[in-house]
């Protein structure tokens, strides 16, 4: 069975970024999380779901706000902006992240994508063929004319959480049916 990646954005994905507390170089000390988001990336841990970071941010920034809320070791891999040189939508971004997974162009619809601004994360993921979460759970960035183009869109993380049970489910099942196929013919 193919294995199933869920990566996330952090700024106002995983925390509020109107709560960033920084230091002199921007790099953001400590933030909030939005409620829920704890208890969503706890469950999908316990499920054995791997997870990662795929943001534009400063380095320290998500080592301090994840360490700051117990989260860093819930995610096996951070495809960071400053450290790769690139900002999303740059594809690297992306490929950074699959390539972590141990996944390619051809098995990205195994990688779910979930992040709050639709030009960089959506559009960004959808490009590399990844499945996208848009949760538009505030109103910092405007409705595009086309986002129905994401594949799900959430605004509470209990939304969220229940997008990416079913993403699993379909997900899973159809991987299945595939390795079936290759076994029978």
């Amino acid at each position: 069975m193919a294995k199933q990646v869920v990566l996330f954005d952090l700024g106002d994905t995983i925390m509020v970024e109107e709560s960033e507390i920084k230091d002199d170089s921007q790099t953001t000390l400590q933030a909030d999380l939005i409620p829920g988001m704890k208890a969503l990336l706890l469950d999908l841990s316990s499920r054995g779901v791997p997870c990662g970071i795929v943001a534009d941010t400063r380095p320290g920034t998500y080592r301090n706000v994840l360490l700051q809320h117990g989260l860093y070791d819930l995610f096996e891999s951070f495809s960071i902006s400053e450290e790769l040189g690139v900002e999303k939508p740059h594809p690297l971004m992306f490929e950074d992240a699959l390539e972590k997974h141990g996944l390619t162009a051809d098995t990205a619809v195994q990688a779910m994508m979930v992040g709050n601004n639709y030009e960089r994360d959506i559009r960004g993921a959808k490009a590399r063929g990844l499945t996208t979460l848009w949760f538009h759970w505030n109103e910092r960035y405007p409705v595009p004319e086309d986002a129905a183009c994401a594949d799900y869109t959430c605004t509470t993380p209990a939304e969220v959480m229940a997008a990416i049970t079913e993403w699993l489910s379909v997900t899973t099942t159809n991987s299945n049916e595939l390795l079936v196929e290759k076994r029978m013919s």
